[in-house]
Formats: C-alpha cells, structure tokens, sequence
C-alpha cells in the first residue's frame, strides 16, 4: 500500500486505535492496510471507448491478499461525482453489518470524501470478490478479487501451488452503466449483453503463463450482471478444491458452470505438451450464446493455439443440475481453524423456522419491478441498520415481507424479515420463471441442502443431503425448480438477501434479514464504528464515547 502524506498516516493510526478501543480484534492479528482512490477513466474492454470506475488506475481493481483473522484497514477515497459504497461478497464482517457497505447498513460515500472501512475476515479462507453495491455502478468495474489464505499452522488439504490466480469473468455491455441504469429507471427490462469479459478484458484479451509439470490455483468468480458462464481449459482438466471458503471433495471437472456471484477454486496442472492453449468462457441456458477465448500459456511453449475454441455445455440444465451435485464439502479437512470442517452436524440440528421465498417480476404503476413473496424493494432514506441501533421509527417495519408466497400482487415497500439471533432456519427458494436465479446472504454462509426440478414439498426434504451438504454464500435455482438451505443465524445484525441478477435486484428483488437479540454485549454484536457516516434521519447523531 502507498500512504499519501502525513495527514493519512495520523488518520489511520487513529483509526488503528479506535479499532484497538472498541474490541473487535485480538493484538495477535495483523492489520493489512490499503489506500485507495475510486476514479472514472476510460476502458475499451470490448473494443469501444466506455466510462470505467477505476481503483487506483485499474480495471479490474486490486486484489486483497489476506490471511485468517487479519484486519483489514481499506480507505476508499470517492472521486466520483457521486456517491459511492463497495461490499465484500463472502465476508461475513461477525458481528458487524454497520460496514457491509450496501445501502440497508452503510450511508454512502459523498463525492470527495473517504471513508475507512474495518473489516476482520474473521474465521475465514477462500476465495471472493468486491464490487460496487450502489446505483448501477457494477456495469463499470470498481471489483476485485478477494482471498484468504490459511494460517500457516492449519493443514490445508493440496500441496502449495506453483501459482495462485484470481480468475474474474463476467458478461457485460458496451453501454455505459448510466445508459443502463437509465434504461431500468424508464421502467424497461435491459436487452442481452455485449460479450464476456476476463479479467477486465474481451476475446483473446487475457493470458495465464505455466510451466510444464506443475500444478497452479486459479480463484474463479463470476462478478458479471446475470448469466451463468461455463468455464473449461483445453485439453486439461481442472480439479475443485475450494467453493466460498470451503474445501471440497477433490472432484475433477472437463467444465465448470460458475452461476452469477458465485467463487470456485481449481488446481490446473501444466501437464500437457508444451504450447499455448485456450481457455473459454460461454453463456449458459441463453439462446444466443456469447464466448470469449483466453490463453494458458506454457512458459516454454513453441507453438501458438491451435484449433477451434473448445465448445461447452449450452441449454442443458440437468447437467448442470447433476454437476452441483456433486460439489460437497470435504468432511476431514480442516477449515479456518484446526478441526475438521464435519465437525459441526448441521444435519442433526432441529429446524425452528421454514422460510420460503418465490421470486416474481411484473409492473407496478406501469414500469418493471421484480419482487420475493410479492414484495419488491425499496431503499429507505435512512440505512435501516443505522435506523435500528438509534431507534428511529417510520424507516422500516418488521415482518414488512412474509415467510412465504401470498396471492397478493406486487406492491413496493422496504421489506425486512426478522429472525432471532441462535435460531436454525430452512429456506426454500422457488424458481417459478425460466431463468437460472443466484441469491446471495450477505454476512452467512448457508448448506445447500437441496435441489430439484418442480416445486418444493415437505415431503422433499427426504431428498436432502444432510452429511457434507456444500457451505457457501451464493446459490443457484434453476429454472421451475427449487433450492432449500440450511442456515445457522449466529451473526447479529442487518443482512441483504438478494439476487445477484443485478437489474433485478435493482428494481427490487431483494430484502433485509434482521438477525435480532435483545443483548447489548459486545459477545453478541459490536458497537457502532467510531468513523461511522451518518446519513438521512440518523444525520446529527453520534457514535459511542471512546
């Protein structure tokens, strides 16, 4: 990191204190610490000039390269010319959704100002990503990729590799993210989009050197707007060790369907004759399907690429259906901390409550809006996290969106779902259009208990696997079908729950569970963040004494 004048080194000496002050972390974590300016330039990722967000210059943004437990100290300064929040796909941030840095529980960065954002990565590994949470700011870039490796003391269950790559792909428009946002504002739906983008680059844009014989790591993640992107190398196979931070069963795949907001770790080895080969990236389940090719290239390679861009899978949904079956969490491998991931039986704990959500999209009052149980979203003036810790009434309701689908049409309202702190909670999400949807938890990750064609029965729950169940954030549903999850609400605060097709969650599919305890210890949640930005009816109000 480069620290840009004095003033910034007091600033985050002062913020290291505070953070000492208002214990969230131990003295035995490192501090990793980054300074970074959010700026507008120009990129032509798919051959045409586009207003790009940029961090410190760069398309895609920096990586964070972190270790279990380390605290992150990340002052964003925002140069654009208007407001601005970046959120952490993955991290949970325990017991501290003030900085999730999406609108419910952060107020905005103004233009010209900065704000430091506190984060531990506390108890975690893996693999994740950043991006831009407001307006429609993630069609310009300003993401990145996130990883946490393991302490050195914790076993991780593959050898070193020789190399460990951040892989982000992603579908994308040549138009600009204010030409878009204003299409979705008009009340009209968005069109196909332009191509597919790898690492911030179009067709034969990227390239990964090997060497011959060994074994590399490349963190995948899917950060487009909404299709579902199959990945596959030729001739080499790829072998998954990691989904959201956590180990899997060693599966080997030909191709990988990484569905939208979703992160995958795969070891390649370099084990084929020495040339240059070609990576690909399709759409999946669309009728015009986009490709974009990148290379592996072999250090010692003599020979170009040859042949036709690898073909993948296309419309077919059992196998991908059947594929994800078979990612499952690998029982004896030690997660972020020593003991074996199995050891938390997610399976023998008692169900308290059965949420499930069915996604809709219509009009109200003439333009699209897309809704969960009848309820589409609406931002409040106020982050509704800061309109909880300071008791002001009028923001939000909750039990504003109910546990399941009514006959009610749409209707727009600042939808939270209140759910006690400690309880163990089944949530059914049912797909009833023709599109693959992704939902993402923000500050959890939940056991994919399930999933199938048709809709969801109790009598379906005898379909669950309850042993080694894959962990993670962010889960597909296909199209007529079902998902069911399994989630321990451990972490006190206010948590998005949202698709990651953005236009859709733009116009509404989203909603806030409120993880709720009457405790004031800080065991259970901590206090609001001395730097904290204060924004509509929370304006003028004060963080706690030191």
């Amino acid at each position: 990191m480069k620290l840009t004048g004095g003033y910034y080194k007091w600033q985050v000496l002062a913020v290291f204190l505070l953070v000492l002050g208002m214990g969230a972390v131990t003295a035995e974590d490192p501090y990793r610490f980054f300074d970074w300016n959010v700026t507008y330039g120009d990129i032509y990722p798919l051959g045409v000039r586009q207003q790009g967000i940029l961090i410190n210059g760069q398309f895609p943004g920096p990586d964070i390269y972190s270790v279990t437990n380390n605290n992150l100290i990340i002052n964003v300064h925002n140069s654009l010319p208007e407001p601005f929040l970046l959120t952490w796909n993955g991290i949970q941030q325990r017991k501290n959704s003030f900085v999730d840095g999406v609108q419910g529980t952060t107020c905005r960065i103004p233009p010209g100002k900065n704000f430091t954002y506190i984060l531990q990565v506390k108890d975690q590994i893996g693999s994740f990503f950043y991006f831009p949470s407001l307006a429609f700011h993630k069609a310009a870039g300003g993401f990145g990729g996130i990883r946490i490796l393991s302490r050195p003391m914790i076993p991780v269950p593959f050898d070193d590799p020789a190399g460990d790559y951040t892989v982000l792909i992603g579908d994308w428009y040549k138009a600009n993210h204010t030409s878009l946002k204003a299409i979705l504002d008009r009340g009209h739906r968005l069109y196909f989009p332009d191509g597919i983008l790898i690492n911030g680059r179009g067709p034969n844009g990227s390239s990964f050197t090997v060497e011959q014989g060994k074994t590399y790591r490349l963190r995948i993640s899917n950060v487009g707007l909404q299709n579902t992107l199959n990945f596959r190398i030729q001739g080499h196979k790829m072998k998954l060790v990691e989904v959201e931070g956590t180990h899997t069963m060693q599966t080997t795949y030909s191709s990988l369907d990484v569905h939208v907001g979703q992160s995958y770790s795969v070891l390649v080895t370099a084990d084929q004759p020495a040339r240059d080969y070609y990576i690909a990236v399709s759409t999946r389940f669309t009728s015009k399907v986009l490709t974009s090719p990148a290379l592996l290239r072999y250090a010692n390679s003599g020979r170009p690429v040859s042949g036709p861009v690898p073909g993948g899978p296309t419309t077919e949904i059992d196998w991908s259906l059947n594929q994800a079956r078979t990612i499952r969490t690998n029982l004896t491998a030690s997660g972020p901390r020593p003991n074996p991931q199995g050891s938390y039986h997610y399976g023998l704990i008692n169900i308290t409550r059965t949420i499930k959500l069915v996604s809709s999209a219509g009009l109200i009052n003439g333009k699209q809006r897309y809704g969960v149980n009848s309820v589409s979203f609406v931002p409040a003036d106020t982050p509704l996290k800061l309109a909880d810790y300071f008791n002001i009434g009028g923001v939000f309701t909750v039990g504003s969106i109910p546990d399941g689908p009514t006959a009610r049409k749409m209707y727009l309202d600042t939808s939270v779902m209140g759910v006690d702190y400690r309880a163990f909670v089944e949530v059914v999400f049912e797909n009833h259009e023709d599109i693959v949807q992704s939902w993402h938890l923000n500050g959890y990750a939940f056991w994919v208990v399930g999933m199938n064609g048709g809709q969801w029965t109790p009598a379906r729950r005898n379909e669950y696997n309850l042993r080694d169940a894959i962990s993670r954030c962010t889960t597909q549903v296909y199209p007529k079908s079902w998902t069911a999850i399994y989630i321990a609400l451990d972490n006190v605060g206010m948590w998005n729950m949202r698709t990651e097709y953005w236009a859709r969650q733009y116009l509404g599919e989203q909603f806030y569970l409120r993880v709720y305890t009457p405790s004031k210890s800080l065991r259970d949640e901590y206090p609001i963040p001395k730097n904290a930005l204060f924004c509509g009816r929370a304006r003028g109000k004060s963080t706690r004494p030191v």
